[in-house]
């Protein structure tokens, strides 16, 4: 491979999301395969870990929806690309990726997008702002699940020109291993918690808002409670409110109501997601709308944990009913608390046998590896 082909990825922050973990991976993996790597971002969390003898990173409002700010964003854009002599511009957000096509026309460089969510275009102003995602050279979908919304709703776009194929998202199985976490680690992350270590732990991780299904959850571990009685287990709400504080005043008032005070915990935040999968029993992702991939139900995968996930939108690709998890009907919290009941009367030879399938899926079939390699394989064909 030549080495002078040079990738710039923009993203309006660099937070912990599938989204920015996904352009955090590529734009290291990228200069392990003679490549140059480039990041315009606003800013974020996952700055401080960029390798900056790697990757050069490059800050500009690209997090802006102003339409001004768009525009300018392209201008600085342009320069960028010709100083630096940019070969593909990958956008992983719309806002950014109308000032990368405007650059990418400009200068005539290859434009890339990954289509990451389904977008919510109740109005035909906003199905145009997220058209900007399928008018690249090339449309990477995080699942099938999206590729299919992409072609039922965006099929107008697509040109012959255009590329649109799935590249699943991938983690990092190395640092999704249960292996690496110690029992001292674990207690201490169960103290901080307030958690007697002789009792199950059910995980419901995800930022707080009603379409993750926190709600659902609670109804759910309440129908639970009535068969098996509150002393059972623990139940952990694991998420920031991200500003939303009347949602979450909402969610304790409900889990008061249904009496839970000892035994639901909301935690805020947790370094380590990986150690809080490994003290947990069951995971749960109760989301009542679509996930375009579901990340928590991969990483639980990967720490051999049981997964209950919604049967709707990525995780019915990513988690294999009975086998490598459950999936319960979504937004029926009846059948959620059946699924949790079953997983918790589960002997632990099954529970164990359930977790090594689950990791071996997830090895194969999303790994952060195969992810990397499949972009680089892309960009290279669109170079050439």
């Amino acid at each position: 491979m030549s080495s002078n082909l040079k990738v710039l990825q923009v993203i309006p922050k660099l937070g912990y999301g599938g989204a920015e973990t996904g352009c955090y991976d590529i734009a290291h993996y990228l200069p392990e395969n003679n490549c140059e790597s480039f990041i315009v971002t606003s800013g974020g969390e996952l700055i401080k870990f960029i390798n900056k003898k790697k990757v050069k990173l490059i800050r500009l409002p690209v997090q802006s929806k102003n339409p001004i700010l768009i525009f300018l964003n392209s201008i600085f854009l342009i320069f960028i690309i010709l100083f630096y002599n940019i070969n593909i511009v990958h956008a992983r957000s719309r806002a950014p990726a109308w000032s990368c096509l405007l650059a990418a026309k400009i200068t005539g460089r290859k434009f890339v997008t990954t289509f990451h969510g389904t977008y919510n275009f109740k109005s035909k102003i906003k199905k145009f702002y997220n058209s900007v995602m399928v008018r690249s050279d090339l449309i990477i979908a995080g699942s099938n699940f999206i590729f299919s919304h992409i072609k039922d709703n965006y099929s107008e776009y697509l040109m012959f020109k255009r590329k649109l194929l799935v590249i699943f998202r991938g983690i990092n199985v190395d640092f999704f291993d249960q292996s690496t976490k110690t029992e001292d680690e674990e207690k201490k992350l169960l103290e901080n918690w307030g958690i007697d270590e002789n009792k199950k732990i059910i995980l419901l991780p995800g930022r707080l808002t009603s379409w993750k299904g926190q709600e659902l959850f609670i109804e759910a571990i309440n129908l639970v409670n009535m068969q098996l009685g509150y002393e059972a287990f623990y139940a952990i709400i694991l998420g920031s409110d991200q500003g939303r504080g009347l949602y979450k005043k909402k969610l304790v008032r409900l889990s008061e109501q249904y009496r839970m005070a000892k035994q639901l915990r909301f935690i805020n935040h947790c370094k380590d997601m990986a150690l809080a999968y490994k003290v947990s029993n069951i995971v749960i992702s109760s989301s009542i709308e679509p996930e375009a991939f579901g990340r928590v139900a991969v990483e639980a995968q990967s720490m051999e944990k049981l997964i209950i996930a919604s049967n709707i939108g990525g995780s019915k690709e990513t988690v294999i009913d009975e086998k490598t998890g459950f999936l319960f009907e979504s937004g029926n919290s009846k059948s959620l608390s059946e699924k949790i009941i079953k997983a918790l009367n589960l002997e632990d030879s099954a529970l164990k046998k359930i977790g090594t399938e689950a990791r071996k899926n997830i090895v194969k079939k999303f790994n952060v590896e195969k992810m990397c390699f499949s972009t680089y394989s892309e960009y290279k064909k669109l170079f050439n």
